[in-house]
């Protein structure tokens, strides 16, 4: 399979010009590790295995986890509402709502970007500078005095505004900024040394620039397409590396105990595709009648990435890269190596 998923790789890297890094682990063994393209173009650095990158929103699992632990602390409950958990108004909110919900994308509250609306990401900067989102209220205008989109709990709606609550209902149960919850009950119980929530305009060494390209051939990075700073709903830097430690960390009742990981990671509501689900911060997908795999994945300007834990093998892939596309297509040859010799 080794060589196989290698020549794979490469075959869809010469064709799509992949930039990033691909780690694929069984337990432990290194199926596949390989570094494409540059982290900085105009210095000409190039990606390596200790490169950062951004992941958009594939660390809503962080702020399931986080949520997860506040739980198992009995601080809160999936059945909390919002209005018990949050001392901050939202005027034309459903007062049914109850942090399952949000989990689990089934609120029906007003996205801050919607896909339905509007077609760029970049829109929403046009009267909200984006240098002055650095902290989890920052969003609030965006989203707080806007009419409920759906019933609640009437259907799955993938929902950014809904997780940044959850970041503000970390902040407000634990009494710790996101971040500094995040660092200190998942980063460092995991091991995730090189990992955070950085801001664009102070960057730590080995952080790869995000890159959008046009069809004319420029390009320009994403510093002024994404907030300053990430936070609950996405924008944490990783290297490949610290995302396999934190499927090990998951796997292995270091985050959670077991009871609250199985609830983390149950099949909570079906998405719109007919083999998908969605637990509390993570995609799960079914294959046949087995879990294929749970996953991850993030898309922003400059950034697309995807990671799974396939539990049939325990392998584990983490393919971060920082152009707007790409990665997807390299997970599916990842993924169509593992199927074959399951």
């Amino acid at each position: 399979m080794k060589t196989n998923m290698i020549k794979r790789i490469s075959d869809i890297q010469s064709n799509n010009k992949f930039s990033g890094t691909i780690l694929v682990k069984e337990d432990k063994k290194i199926l596949a590790e390989l570094c494409y393209g540059y982290a900085d173009r105009s210095e000409q650095s190039k990606n390596n295995t200790s490169t950062r990158y951004g992941i958009a929103s594939g660390c809503k699992l962080f702020t399931g986890i986080a949520i997860c632990q506040l739980v198992e602390d009995g601080k809160l409950s999936f059945d909390s509402k919002l209005k018990e958990c949050l001392d901050i108004n939202f005027p034309n909110f459903d007062e049914e709502i109850t942090i399952h919900h949000l989990l689990t994308h089934t609120s029906g509250i007003p996205d801050y970007f919607d896909e339905e609306v509007m077609e760029d990401y970049e829109e929403l900067w046009i009267e909200t500078p984006m240098y002055q989102i650095r902290n989890l209220k920052d969003f609030l205008p965006l989203f707080q005095d806007k009419s409920m989109k759906r019933n609640v709990g009437e259907k799955f709606h993938y929902n950014n505004a809904g997780y940044i609550l959850l970041g503000l209902i970390v902040e407000q149960a634990s009494q710790l900024s996101f971040v500094e919850y995040v660092e200190e009950h998942i980063f460092r119980k995991a091991g995730m040394e090189e990992s955070g929530y950085f801001e664009f305009d102070a960057l730590p060494s080995r952080t790869a620039l995000g890159y959008i390209d046009y069809p004319n051939g420029t390009w320009k990075t994403n510093i002024y397409s994404l907030p300053a700073k990430g936070g609950s709903d996405g924008g944490a830097f990783v290297t490949v590396n610290d995302m396999t430690k934190l499927w090990d960390a998951l796997m292995n009742h270091l985050l959670l105990s077991e009871t609250y990981t199985q609830q983390l990671l149950t099949r909570h509501i079906r998405t719109n595709e007919d083999n998908n689900f969605y637990g509390y911060g993570v995609w799960i997908e079914i294959f046949e009648t087995d879990i294929l795999k749970y996953h991850v994945m993030g898309y922003d300007p400059g950034v697309s990435f995807h990671s799974a834990f396939y539990p049939g093998n325990s392998i584990k892939v983490v393919v971060c890269s920082n152009k707007s596309d790409g990665a997807y297509g390299i997970m599916k040859g990842i993924e169509d190596e593992i199927i074959n010799v399951q």
